[in-house]
């Protein structure tokens, strides 16, 4: 399947459209999405280090938060990793603060880790619009200066300038620009996270979280008929209105939240645990158990409430107050299990006990 970009007359769109053909890293989609925020904010001169933290910053809610791998020799996921610490960076910093640090900073291993990129990303990306230099970066700057085949940009050893003939282009048309270049990182990151639920919405932080609402009135609604349930973790007794909703697989992960991954818990130990993972051994039964007993309180007292819906994302063919308990606790205990595994292996942590 294509995406198509609008045409302009006078400028080789079709180049522009293949400047993702045989990507084998990152780099590209981040280098673009750097040019086109700069160039929406006017700049058209552009100091190439600027760039480089652009990229930086735009991924680093997907690598740090998301844990959404790049692929083992990605050096933007391992520039991002040593930033963090060289910086003391947050994992859910804004994406502009990132930025401006990783700018304004005097660590020269910071500028180290960023200025790889000089040797790897800026010449290469206009490989469509000089195939015959194979990549040459001194021979692709000297070409790009004057800008031969209407190249985007102009290079030399310190920034890149923009082509007049295609800034008001950029302009006019960076949404769909990005929308270009996340459409093709997705399907990239996907390839390296064949088992990882949501990619293209962990691409970029949301603006904010859901609110959780419908979820708390659900388990209100259960608590109003049970009474006080313990918390799995803390065994504290929690009573109608006192409690946190919480993701059982952490919200980081999964990237939804629907109800049958979702728990009453202690509110301090809900801060606590984070993104951390629970141990299937340790925590399974006791949440299977708040699971079970909802589904049969709702379905009893309120069958036609449209949240219990959210239950046929692993129940599609069968509903789920109707299924003999062994078949009830597979089913939770097949989701459930692969999918911290797999959040394992991208490198969330199990939590102690």
């Amino acid at each position: 399947m294509a995406f198509p970009l609008p045409q302009r007359p006078g400028l080789p769109i079709s180049l522009l459209a293949a400047s993702f053909n045989n990507t084998s890293a990152t780099y590209k989609y981040y280098w673009l999405l750097s040019i086109l925020s700069e160039v929406e904010n006017g700049n058209t001169v552009i100091p190439k280090h600027r760039l480089f933290a652009g990229m930086v910053s735009s991924a680093w809610y997907t690598v740090n938060y998301f844990h959404i791998s790049f692929g083992k020799q990605d050096q933007l996921q391992r520039a991002i990793g040593q930033i963090r610490e060289l910086e003391g960076i947050t994992v859910d910093e804004k994406q502009e603060v990132v930025k401006q640090k990783i700018i304004s900073s005097l660590n020269p291993l910071t500028a180290k880790a960023i200025q790889y990129f000089d040797n790897e990303v800026p010449h290469r990306y206009l490989s469509p619009w000089f195939p015959e230099s194979k990549g040459n970066r001194s021979e692709i700057h000297q070409r790009s200066a004057n800008f031969e085949n209407n190249s985007p940009y102009a290079l030399d050893e310190q920034r890149l300038t923009i082509n007049p003939l295609w800034q008001a282009y950029l302009v006019e048309h960076a949404g769909i620009l990005k929308a270009f270049c996340y459409w093709h990182l997705s399907l990239y990151l996907q390839k390296h996270n064949p088992n990882v639920p949501d990619i293209p919405n962990k691409l970029i932080k949301p603006a904010r979280r859901n609110n959780l609402l419908n979820q708390r009135k659900f388990w209100n609604r259960v608590l109003d008929h049970t009474g006080p349930l313990e918390c799995i973790y803390t065994q504290k007794k929690l009573a109608h209105g006192n409690f946190a909703v919480e993701h059982f697989i952490p919200y980081a992960f999964v990237s939804h939240d629907l109800i049958w991954n979702l728990i009453p818990a202690d509110p301090s130990f809900n801060i606590r645990k984070n993104d951390r993972l629970p141990r299937i051994e340790d925590y399974f039964d006791g949440f299977y158990q708040l699971q079970k007993t909802a589904i049969k309180v709702m379905s009893e007292k309120y069958p036609k409430e449209p949240i219990m819906e959210e239950y046929l994302s692993i129940f599609p063919n069968a509903d789920a107050n109707q299924l003999p308990e062994t078949d009830l606790r597979e089913g939770f205990l097949e989701n459930i299990q692969p999918l911290l595994t797999i959040a394992n292996n991208n490198g969330f942590e199990y939590m102690m006990k």
